[in-house]
């Protein structure tokens, strides 16, 4: 064997050991996770009544369940009993803090007027100049949370009523069709509420897609689907109706923890 030969045997061999010796990094997602946004309602309580579940209450009040669960050590999954009373705050809460008044500004003390013999020759006070007050820019409306669910719209129909942030009685979009008419799911997900137990949604389903969404379907006629149910987007989970509503419709709901988000922002364009 030649020199020049030996000499490139020997770099390939060593080539091939380090190769055989090498360790295979893999790198981990670092997605960061959302925070919850849960607002407590400190001092206040909820009564569990027979047919309450934990994710209805937590609906309800608009409180990610996670949250709810925490304040009142609960572990999953979920179990309550009638004629619990379930805290809508962290222990370490207190209504007292809520309620504390503000305090009030005191007066600066008054300068005493002058005697009679000192009248004429006391020298008039010059108010002192004032600093012009800085406005306080008001901050633009928070954005929208990113989701990465491929929603879908749950009922065929025109659009009734429209999301309004803050207003309790339009926390999501109603949907017109005739009663019968089928409702399906906006996305894949288990549904962890089946029921009539919250007033003013009539039959109502509430299908969690994952820790942070949770979509809601109200004013069914009837409910095809139980709790713990996997739905698949597009599947059939209830029929159209008017339970609680004065016209056969879909009040239809899309919550990011436990918050009402405006769901034409996440449906398709029509």
């Amino acid at each position: 064997m030649t020199n020049i030969t030996r000499i490139a045997f020997l770099a390939i061999a060593t080539v091939a050991m380090a190769a055989c010796t090498s360790t295979v990094v893999r790198k981990t997602s670092t997605s960061p996770v959302a925070p919850r946004v849960s607002t407590p309602k400190y001092g206040a309580s909820a009564q569990v009544q027979r047919g309450d579940t934990l994710y209805g209450i937590a609906f309800r009040n608009g409180i990610d369940v996670r949250d709810l669960a925490a304040w009142n050590g609960i572990s999953a999954p979920y179990t309550i009993y009638p004629g619990q009373s379930l805290r809508l705050y962290p222990r370490n809460g207190s209504a007292a803090a809520a309620n504390r008044p503000a305090p009030t500004a005191t007066r600066p003390p008054t300068t005493a007027a002058p005697s009679r013999s000192t009248a004429g020759t006391a020298k008039p006070v010059r108010p002192a100049a004032t600093s012009p007050v800085a406005t306080t820019p008001v901050p633009p409306p928070p954005a929208a949370p990113v989701s990465d669910i491929s929603w879908r719209w749950p009922a065929d129909g025109a659009l009734l009523n429209r999301f309004v942030a803050g207003e309790p009685t339009k926390q999501g979009i109603d949907i017109t069709g005739e009663g019968g008419a089928p409702v399906t799911a906006a996305a894949d997900g288990v549904v962890v509420y089946s029921g009539s137990g919250l007033v003013g949604y009539g039959e109502l389903i509430i299908i969690k897609h994952n820790d942070a969404w949770l979509s809601a379907y109200g004013h069914n006629r009837s409910r095809m689907v139980n709790e713990g149910a996997i739905v698949k987007a597009g599947q059939q989970v209830a029929v159209m109706g008017r339970t609680g509503a004065p016209r056969d419709m879909l009040h239809f709901e899309i919550r990011y923890n436990g918050k009402p988000v405006d769901p034409l922002t996440y449906l398709p364009k029509r």
